[in-house]
């Protein structure tokens, strides 16, 4: 499976599978707090661990980059609430 990447013009994380883009958008609330709005997993990818493969890519970014998230998004929030290890990441505010 690919690396998943920022696009920063379009404000979203994206992992390329099988010529298809699974996304996390994101808002950008303060220089170091992004609000991680929504998923998105193409169809022909569902069931193969793209989605978890995704946010575990985005939250590495993330911790690397000494930020912080809220996760307004239900699918990053249960992925989390699976993975204690990153429970350090989300914003206090």
């Amino acid at each position: 499976m690919n690396e998943v990447k920022l696009n920063t013009e379009k404000n979203r994380f994206e992992l390329v599978v099988e010529d298809a883009t699974a996304i996390i958008e994101f808002e950008k609330l303060e220089p170091n707090i992004l609000d991680l709005t929504h998923t998105e997993v193409p169809k022909e990818l569902s069931g193969k661990g793209v989605g978890s493969k995704l946010v575990s890519g985005t939250l590495q970014y993330i911790r690397d980059n000494n930020l912080k998230l809220i996760p307004s998004c239900s699918f990053v929030e249960g992925y989390i609430e699976k993975h204690s290890e990153w429970n350090d990441l989300i914003s206090e505010k």
